[in-house]
């Protein structure tokens, strides 16, 4: 039977076949070629096709239950997830999810992430999509696969599939007692079928696992020392590599002593494409030490100079970033425009929040490693988009895409776009020129921070207005940002791709659509509000390097929501959350605001004395994802313009949670890393350079700064759909501090950061 090119990209590369003691083994691996038809590209863009759009989850891009679950004949089950681990749990959760409905241990499931020879495409591992696409999805393929399991049980015992149960333990048990365990029952089995959308569900009144608190299955490795990341990967015969370049984004070295170092002893090779240029030596300090030589060079800025402060080298202030993208020509795209008739306003709060550019400011800088042997590139990498990393290389190259194979290994630490993606474009560049041997690429501190994409400045003006009653009769919220989406899905989104002979295009930045949006992203109210307009500035053009950091446009948006309605309360003389549950129709955003009402003592709180205050604030990510509230209590440091957060308190609504304690991890960590951004960072620079190359230039939150307390209510929503969970504490935690500042001391601080010193300043003498 003929197929059309449709069909091929759907049918696996590799059947189900049987294998040892009869088992029937399924495992799931489409064309690479395949692959690049179906996939998209970009944090909440286009994705892999859709091929079943009655499926749930990313079972609609990849519907055969092969593409997900492999059974063997000893009954232990291999699970395939197209998202990867961050540090974020995800492994765990999605091992709970499977274990769940396949009614097993967790301990018999084997989880294998992002590998574009063995997993589905699931696009970005970005957004919060993991539990609501790859959660569903392996949710609803493992009820199929009990479903087919149980059936051919019945099928072996001639009785009706209704009669019997899974066991807890890879046993179909039927009503007389029978046992049939899970691996003879798949060797007569082919899972090579697409999903059904009604396969039936666990009660969730029988869970055995999921909705627990399973430790994480990541975290051993990293509190022991271990190997947990794929900076401690050391392969046989691995050699060391290191790239050059200037000391920040858009500079060049002029004239390196390439000859000197060539000669140096235990240098490999100096790689040159172009502009590209690395050192490859057999062990890492020779590596850095023949970069160093290299960077003696002089330097030289290639393109159009950086947006210096007035104080050259100081973090810009808000008119700075305000002024930086006036210079821009905007893309206006209306998002919301409401007209209902209401009575005169009697309070009118107009203001102008910021957000400065802001460095991802990963733990470990990024590194990948690359081997081009027998004519196949192999990498392993910690970007978010494994499947695009092999994309990029295969343009990058000129490599056939069955030839490219891109493995993720987890990386020490991000949420966003940093170095991650270009690193591995880098490695496998030096790999294709050094054949045979493996190549370790670390890039230097200085280097992450002089190169990796930023998170966008950003500049907010808002207006609105309270009637007689306290009701907001009106609501504007414009919006001016660059795109927060560049992460590359071909060779011209990478550094490299710039820097080769000939250089490959850089794209061009498009806005994300709404609901998920980037610069967009929670500007639109979940409140009901009159006379609701919401317009979005879009601006393509960058004066800096920039793309996605976690949450995206959602960290000032929210702010500036959430500080407009405390500012309003204030204008009124009325109680924040009583303003907010006023204008709340959402059940479950008003449970999620009660919560954490409750949980922190709202009405028992301590009122602004001078010193210490309190705030709140409230978002549904994306106003389609977790609901989070969170309040906080501060004291003020009068004399140095320090505000500690005493304690803070976090409610959040995520649906069905996987693992509660995973669920506390991801609030607990967005609200101390939201904490850092609001009120510590920003990128400073001169015309010619960024101004931070370290800890030290670029200040991060502190252990002496970390809440004195944080509790989080995880609410539980038995059986309801998963709800992405990892940014939902950003804007939330921002707005909170900024509003438990002016509760503390009546100073209402609007542009990020909200550092000591312009509290300080904004405070006066004491």
């Amino acid at each position: 039977m003929s197929m059309s090119p449709l069909d091929h990209a759907k049918a696996p590369s590799r059947r189900a076949f049987l294998g040892g003691g009869g088992a029937l083994v399924v495992a799931f691996s489409l064309a690479p070629r395949a692959l690049a038809q179906l996939a998209g590209g970009g944090e909440g863009g286009a994705g892999p096709a859709v091929i079943a759009p009655d499926l749930k989850g990313s079972l609609k891009n990849h519907p055969w239950l092969d593409a997900w679950i492999r059974v063997d004949g000893d009954g232990r089950v291999t699970v395939f997830t197209g998202k990867v681990e961050l540090g974020q749990g995800i492994r765990t959760a999605l091992i709970q999810v499977a274990a769940e409905e396949l009614d097993l241990p967790p301990g018999a499931i084997t989880l294998v992430t992002a590998d574009t020879r063995r997993t589905p495409d699931e696009g970005l591992t970005a957004g919060s999509h993991s539990m609501q696409d790859s959660g569903t999805a392996i949710l609803n393929a493992a009820a199929n696969v009990r479903m087919l399991l149980t059936n051919a049980a019945a099928a072996l015992w001639r009785v009706p599939a209704g009669g019997l149960a899974t066991t807890g333990d890879g046993h179909v048990r039927g009503p007389d007692g029978r046992l049939a365990a899970y691996g003879d029952l798949a060797a007569g089995l082919s899972l090579h079928v697409a999903a059904v959308p009604d396969a039936p569900l666990r009660n969730p009144a029988d869970y055995r696992t999921l909705g627990k608190p399973l430790p994480r299955v990541d975290i051993p490795a990293k509190l022991t020392g271990g190997a947990a990341y794929l900076h401690d990967m050391r392969l046989p015969g691995m050699l060391h590599a290191r790239v050059v370049r200037g000391p920040a984004e858009g500079t060049r070295l002029v004239e390196p002593d390439i000859q000197a170092v060539e000669a140096m002893p235990g240098v490999v090779k100096v790689v040159r494409r172009g502009a590209f240029l690395a050192v490859v030596a057999e062990r890492q300090w020779t590596a850095i030490q023949a970069l160093r030589h290299l960077q003696r060079a002089a330097h030289a800025r290639v393109t159009a100079p950086l947006p210096a402060g007035a104080a050259t080298g100081a973090p810009l202030s808000g008119d700075a970033v305000e002024a930086v993208l006036n210079t821009l020509t905007p893309r206006d795209i209306a998002i919301e425009d409401t007209r209902t008739p209401t009575g005169p306003a009697v309070h009118t709060v107009q203001a102008r929040y910021t957000r400065p550019w802001i460095s991802h400011g990963s733990i470990g800088p990024s590194c990948a490693l690359a081997r081009f042997q027998d004519g196949e590139m192999t990498i392993w990498t910690h970007s978010q988009g494994t499947f695009d990393v092999a994309r990029v290389v295969t343009e990058l190259l000129g490599l056939p895409a069955e030839k490219v194979h891109a493995i993720h290994a987890e990386g020490a630490g991000c949420y966003g776009q940093n170095g991650a993606d270009d690193v591995a474009a880098d490695a496998a560049v030096i790999a294709f020129a050094v054949p045979g041997r493996p190549i370790r690429l670390q890039w230097m501190r200085e280097q992450e921070f002089g190169w990796e994409p930023l998170g966008p400045g950003m500049v907010t003006r808002l207006a609105a207005s309270l009637d007689a009653d306290n009701r907001i009769v009106a609501w504007r919220h414009e919006v001016w940002s660059n795109p927060h989406n560049n992460r590359p899905v071909g060779a011209g989104g990478v550094l490299a791709g710039a820097e080769v002979d000939p250089p490959f295009a850089a794209p061009e930045g498009k806005p994300i659509p709404m609901p998920e949006g980037d610069g967009s992203r929670n500007s639109n109210p979940l409140y009901t509000f009159a006379n609701t307009h919401v317009l979005y500035h879009f601006l393509k053009d960058m004066p800096v390097r920039v793309s996605a950091l976690r949450s995206l446009g959602a960290h000032l948006n929210v702010f500036s929501i959430e500080s407009m309605l405390d500012e309003l309360a204030a204008a009124a003389g009325i109680d924040p959350l009583a303003l907010r549950l006023a204008h709340m129709e959402d059940p479950r955003a008003r449970d999620v605001m009660q919560a954490m009402a409750a949980g922190f003592d709202w009405a028992g709180r301590p009122r602004g004395d001078g010193r210490r205050g309190c705030g709140m604030a409230f978002a549904r990510y994306k106003n389609l994802g977790a609901y989070c509230a969170v309040a906080l209590e501060v004291e003020i440091d009068r004399e140095t313009g320090r505000a500690w957060v005493r304690r803070a308190f976090a409610a959040v609504d995520c649906g069905q949670p996987a693992n509660p304690d995973g669920v506390r991890n991801q609030i607990e960590g967005g609200l101390i890393q939201s904490l850092s951004w609001t009120g510590h960072e920003a990128m400073a620079f001169s015309p010619e350079r960024r101004a931070a190359f370290d800890w030290s230039g670029y200040p991060i939150l502190r252990f002496q700064d970390v809440p004195g307390t944080i509790d989080v209510r995880v609410v539980d929503r038995p059986g309801l759909p998963f709800l992405g969970t990892a940014e939902a504490a950003q804007g939330p935690t921002a707005a909170a501090l900024a509003n438990a500042i002016a509760d503390a001391t009546g100073v209402r601080l609007r542009d990020m950061p909200l550092a000591p010193d312009r509290l300080k300043a904004a405070l006066g003498p004491v």
